[in-house]
């Protein structure tokens, strides 16, 4: 488990928010969205921290003092604008805007139940604010307690008759001369894959481009579904959900778990030696997406009590963006995502192989990536928007996993300070937040986590020494004492 680092007292001074607007004329038109856009469950504010490094000093090698300072006063001149990340943060989203309009919108959800989006150029709210403190006091955010974590993200509600704001931005400087950059962008808008291109998108106007790489693409009427007229099919089985003493409860906690390579290859020996056995030496190869997340899936059950006579189920986000039949051109930039979905009896999942639920997890995500599979989820989320039917979650007994490591957010956006040496999204009120868990990349100034997950999870209070207990043991796999 990351340490949190919460003892550092620091003054966060915030100037009046101001809108930034497109740096050219756009259009003013309403736009609808895809069914995936509409559901329910998704229309909420998604909020990321992206941690940035001071630049470094340049080194002048003539000895001349005057001349350094002469030297030094020129280049202060010349790139006092490029050197501040409020002017080249606030130029680059100004410049994006002009092609990613939509955002400097207005999002609503109507009487009917679906969403739409006024493009009126309306701009986006963005808020400078400066720490008296430098980053490396607050660890660059890694392993940061969520109440500090949110200091350095704002949302601006609008009682506007056109709706609210889809996107907003906090820029928040440090005494180093790094920052960190708090974006929250509606999910009903983009999805991880959307944000992460958008956000590319503006690191390279902050780079001197003209035009984005990868044009984006608004086209949302191609993931439109058919509601479906026959009753429709049950998608959470309530009744047969397994039930935690612990739920429902408000007292939640959230926590950022480190888990190492070298775990993770252990567990995967491991499971390879326990396979090896079943199937009499033929070998198999499997993710560490589905190795690690059937080790959540099971420590979460533990850690919740969960009766073993009541069904447990996994939700596994994956991006349909290729599979289907024509592929979603590329630079679509909205909800390209659905799940494979695995259900196991309480029992079977935790006093079973491990490697039982492997399987089922590598044989549901094949299932998944079928076209007529992915459809038949989108003509259910349509039916449940035409019903008005909202899935409630946070009951304990559901998990749904979301995987940000290929969004390629650290190494590859740049906005002249390198890249980002951390990224961690503020907790989302998902499903009631204990639903849901985010493998995110590692921070990347901890050589000790190269290649490695990072689990966060957002648990109840009375379930967290448990889910403790049971990571604590995978960092310990390998020991004598210690077994998955």
């Amino acid at each position: 488990m990351a340490d949190h680092h919460n003892n550092t007292p620091f003054l966060l001074e915030r100037k009046d928010v101001v809108f930034v607007k497109p740096a050219k004329p756009t259009l003013f038109e309403v736009l609808s969205l895809s069914s995936i856009d509409n559901d329910p469950n998704l229309e909420l504010l998604c909020q990321s921290i992206y941690v940035y490094q001071a630049k470094p000093k340049p080194i002048f090698s003539n000895g001349n003092a005057r001349h350094h300072d002469d030297v030094a006063s020129k280049v202060n001149s010349q790139e006092a604008d490029s050197s501040d990340p409020t002017h080249v943060i606030k130029d680059a989203i100004s410049k994006v805007l002009v092609h990613y309009y939509p955002l400097a919108g207005k999002l609503k959800r109507e009487s009917d139940g679906r969403l739409q989006l006024t493009c009126n150029g309306d701009g986006v709210p963005f808020l400078e604010a400066t720490a008296n403190c430098q980053l490396s006091s607050l660890n660059y955010l890694d392993g940061v307690d969520v109440e500090i974590a949110k200091q350095f993200v704002f949302d601006l509600p609008s009682k506007s008759e056109y709706g609210y704001h889809p996107l907003v931005f906090q820029l928040t400087k440090f005494s180093c001369g790094g920052f960190t950059i708090g974006m929250g962008l509606s999910h009903s808008v983009c999805d991880g894959f959307g944000a992460s291109q958008f956000f590319r998108a503006m690191a390279e106007f902050a780079s001197g481009k003209s035009e984005p790489t990868v044009k984006p693409v608004w086209e949302r009427e191609r993931l439109v579904g058919k509601a479906i007229q026959e009753p429709l099919p049950p998608i959470v089985d309530n009744a047969g959900l397994a039930k935690s003493p612990y739920l429902p409860t408000t007292d939640i906690l959230h926590a950022c778990f480190n888990v190492t390579s070298e775990s993770i290859r252990r567990l995967k020996v491991n499971l390879m030696k326990e396979l090896c056995e079943e199937n009499e030496g033929k070998r198999e190869s499997f993710t560490t997406l589905e190795v690690l997340g059937a080790y959540i899936w099971r420590s979460r059950f533990r850690a919740f009590n969960l009766n073993p006579d009541g069904k447990t189920i996994l939700f596994l986000t994956i991006g349909i963006r290729h599979l289907l039949n024509p592929s979603l051109p590329v630079g679509y930039y909205g909800n390209a995502i659905s799940s494979s979905i695995v259900e196991l009896m309480g029992g079977d999942l935790n006093e079973g192989p491990l490697s039982g639920a492997i399987k089922l997890i590598k044989e549901s995500k094949k299932l998944a990536c079928n076209s007529d599979h992915v459809w038949s989820r989108i003509n259910i989320i349509e039916t449940l928007i035409e019903k008005k039917i909202k899935i409630e979650g946070g009951r304990g007994a559901v998990m749904v996993l979301t995987d940000w490591r290929q969004l390629g957010l650290l190494e590859e956006v740049d906005f002249g300070w390198k890249a980002a040496v951390n990224i961690i999204p503020v907790p989302w009120k998902m499903f009631g937040y204990v639903d849901l868990c985010i493998f995110l990349p590692p921070f990347s100034l901890d050589p000790s986590m190269k290649g490695g997950v990072r689990v966060l999870v957002s648990l109840p209070k009375a379930v967290m020494p448990k889910f403790k207990e049971e990571m604590d043991a995978l960092l310990k796999l390998g020991d004598e004492e210690a077994h998955p």
